[in-house]
């Protein structure tokens, strides 16, 4: 594999034979591979390399967030909302650590970025010496791949690497790690060498015989179900999913990756499955008799007990890494290839040979149990107290007021991300962008502004709560001074909601450090009616200090003209929606159990 490999889009350069230094050569190969951000924040390792993207200011942009972490989760929002390679670069030492986590979390959700980290010179490597940090050992486990880079000479050919794997197969984070001598070495580069990557082989044979048998099972079941996971956006294969669905009738539930992969206002979508998904979605997956698995893990998250999951189903699983077949739920057939591949190949067989029964009885059964088990929130008045502002009607209005335009959706992690998963309705790939496998805290604002910098026509707006936006909240900074006008919808409780729900749910209401406010307050904690709380701090003048616009909504008949304010503002605004704290997120099943332990009201 070389690097002009079509996969990478990449042009030759065979006419370049001038003598470069390691930096300047990192850039350039940046630059043939197509990229044209880079989120980086500089340290002692790396100087060399920011000065040498002062040089090429044309041709590739360096965004500057106030904190490493923000660096990845930028990446991330990047390479989410266009499937493309995102591309991050911190210091040595603490700026590599700081990144840990965002690379962790790319692992987990199958997300193409590529880290370049500094290193100590050679001749210091294992000496601990300052701002030195093992990083490509700390990060081996959580990476798809991962370089210390030893030569100059090597470097040109690394980073093409780097970027075809993390966006081939299955997707995921790959980390460089240059230390400084390597970066000021001097080399004649060549960006035409070869791969070095032995065992790194894509399966391209499809196993028809496979999906033949699948097409079988099909035919003949009364009670089929899809589950789409977020594998099906990574492969571009939304459309074809809504053919298979369209020319099968079957029902589509998602995973919370995969909650865009399938348009929610569609006859056969069920919403998502799952702990906090609908329970008309998990009832149908537990009442199926097959289930059509598409690039999803079968998570704990979804299916808690797997050998109860679908108990009665024929479970065919389509994905493109091969070690999660069987690696949680034992199933019937397995299909393993790019989902574009494979799953248009399964329509391609069902459309010759498609003779399926009559769902309607199957469909009507769905349509009755989610109409008996909607999930619902409290209207925006509460014990008494009129002109309440509550957290799920807010965002089944900010969804009513999107819908149909260009928008993307980013979250934190917290009440505010499973309440959208329940009231946004999504109905195009790439609009939701979120931290699932993970769970981390301080995703949505920097995720928010990868997403606006890739898609600078599209209307970005993260839903976070005040526990998650204080992760990254210097964030605001970076939206302003690299002109990013993203938007904010704070759903402000002054908890740690979702820890409080679990308190109340499983731990008799005891509260163990999921206030946020001010502690010598007693009265604000765990008790009264979650109204009249004092809120602490003050989002509003913090935003406004950072150059944002801002509003502090505290009644809901404020909320429709602070909305249309944020939605046609052209800067960064945020709302700070002054919510109660004793909100639930339901339906939820317990950990540990099945559909048929839901709770649907506390």
């Amino acid at each position: 594999m070389s690097y002009n490999d079509p996969k990478l889009e990449q042009k030759k350069h065979n006419d370049d034979l001038q003598m470069r230094n390691g930096a300047t050569i990192v850039v350039q190969a940046l630059i043939n591979c197509g990229v044209k951000y880079v989120f980086g924040y500089p340290g002692g390792a790396t100087i060399p390399l920011h000065q040498a993207f002062t040089n090429f200011r044309d041709q590739i942009r360096v965004i500057l967030p106030r904190h490493e972490q923000a660096c990845g989760f930028a990446a991330q929002g990047y390479a989410r909302a266009t499937g493309e390679v995102g591309v991050c670069m911190t210091t040595s030492g603490p700026g590599a650590t700081n990144i840990i986590t965002a690379i962790a979390d790319a692992k987990l959700d199958s997300v193409p970025i590529v880290v370049i980290t500094g290193q100590v010179n050679r001749n210091s490597i294992g000496e601990d010496s300052f701002q030195e940090t093992p990083i490509t050992e700390v990060c081996r486990c959580i990476s798809k791949h991962h370089y210390l880079v030893e030569n100059t000479s090597d470097l040109a050919r690394i980073v093409a690497e780097a970027i075809y794997v993390a966006k081939s197969g299955r997707p995921g984070p790959v980390l460089i790690d240059i230390p400084k001598d390597v970066l000021v070495g001097q080399s004649y580069p060549d960006y035409n060498q070869e791969f070095n990557l032995p065992g790194y082989n894509l399966s391209t044979k499809i196993d028809v015989a496979a999906i033949e048998t699948i097409v079988h099972q099909i035919n003949k079941s009364y009670r089929p179900m899809i589950l789409s996971g977020g594998g099906v956006t990574i492969a571009d294969a939304n459309e074809l999913l809504l053919k298979i669905a369209e020319k099968t009738q079957i029902p589509v539930a998602t995973t919370m990756p995969g909650l865009a992969s399938f348009p929610r206002d569609h006859e056969l979508c069920v919403g998502m499955a799952g702990m906090h998904g609908t329970y008309y979605a998990n009832t149908a997956i537990r009442d199926s008799d097959l289930l059509l698995v598409f690039g999803a893990r079968f998570s704990d998250r979804v299916a808690a007990i797997p050998a109860r999951f679908a108990p009665n189903a024929y479970v065919a699983h389509f994905d493109v890494d091969p070690s999660e077949f069987y690696k949680v739920k034992k199933v019937d057939a397995t299909v393993c290839g790019d989902l574009k591949d494979t799953m248009g190949e399964l329509l391609k067989m069902l459309k010759d040979r498609y003779t399926g029964v009559d769902l309607t009885e199957w469909k009507n059964q769905i349509a009755k149990t989610a109409s008996e088990h909607t999930a619902t929130y409290p209207t925006p008045h509460f014990k008494g107290e009129e002109d309440l502002p509550i957290a799920q009607a807010a965002i089944a209005e900010l969804s009513k007021a999107t819908q149909g335009k260009d928008v993307v959706i980013t979250t934190g992690v917290g009440q505010h991300q499973l309440w959208t998963t329940l009231f946004y309705r999504f109905n195009r790939p790439r609009t939701w962008l979120s931290s699932c496998g993970l769970g981390t805290m301080g995703f949505g604002l920097p995720s928010a502004m990868g997403a606006k910098i890739a898609r600078p026509e599209a209307t970005v707006i993260a839903i976070e709560g005040d526990g998650s936006l204080q992760m990254n909240i210097q964030e605001m900074a970076t939206c302003v001074t690299e002109h990013i006008p993203v938007k904010l919808l704070l759903i402000n409780n002054q908890h740690l909601g979702n820890v409080v729900q679990w308190e109340d749910m499983f731990f008799g209401g005891n509260r163990a450090n999921t206030y946020l406010g001010d502690i010598d307050d007693p009265e604000n904690i765990g008790k009264g009616d979650g109204v009249h709380m004092k809120r602490y701090p003050d989002y509003v003048a913090i935003a406004r200090a950072y150059g944002w616009e801002a509003l502090a909504v505290e009644k809901w008949s404020e909320y429709p003209e602070a909305l249309k304010s944020m939605l046609d503002s052209r800067k960064p605004f945020m709302i700070d929606l002054r919510v109660p704290y004793n909100q639930y997120v339901l339906p939820m099943i317990p950990p540990g159990k099945t559909v048929d332990g839901i709770k649907e009201t506390m």
